[in-house]
């Protein structure tokens, strides 16, 4: 079972893709948005969530204080658990906008005009480093100049490569098979 951990839609329960995904545990987000309010960046900030999966990653944000969440799924089973999981938490209580792309996330990049405070990127294992890379290439204009990145991929795979895309490594953190790696703007 998977869920909103804390914020507005707290306990809140979200659907999961039949297939094709993999779920950010609840330990890991749990950590994970810990850190996120430590550090001020989910108050307030716009967010998205590429790769969304169940949404679980963007909708937390906004359970948490976050101000709007774009989610960027490509499977159409998933971006309709999506929409399911994006009107629970509306119901919880979280009025911010939750807008769900069914999209390939570069092309979704390519073509947007936003800007966001919070990036979340959990793309499925068999997209591979090229493919990663062009994605954070094509997702460098669209951030804040004091954005959070945050990648998560197999603790087996290579750390982005934030050069590439004009981007500096700002930390790693594993949890188990899962490594979750912070990325931000040069300064």
């Amino acid at each position: 079972m998977t869920r909103i951990i804390s914020g507005r839609a707290g306990g809140a329960v979200l659907e999961v893709p039949p297939k094709g995904t993999r779920p950010t545990s609840d330990r890991v987000r749990e950590s994970l948005f810990g850190a996120l309010e430590s550090a001020d960046l989910l108050d307030g900030a716009r967010v998205a969530d590429l790769y969304a999966g169940s949404g679980a990653l963007g909708l937390e944000s906004l359970s948490r204080g976050a101000i709007s969440a774009d989610l960027v799924e490509l499977s159409a089973p998933a971006s309709a658990v999506i929409r399911k999981n994006a009107d629970r938490v509306r119901t919880a209580g979280v009025h911010a906008p939750a807008r769900v792309h069914r999209a390939n996330v570069t092309t979704y990049l390519a073509a947007s005009g936003a800007e966001w405070d919070l990036v979340f990127i959990d793309p499925p294992y068999d997209v591979g480093d090229d493919e990663l890379t062009r994605v954070l290439i094509a997702l460098a204009p669209h951030l804040s100049p004091d954005a959070a990145v945050i990648v998560e991929r197999a603790t087996r795979s290579p750390a982005p490569e934030w050069e590439a895309a004009g981007l500096e490594p700002e930390r790693e953190r594993a949890y188990g098979d899962t490594t979750m790696w912070w990325g931000r703007p040069h300064a």
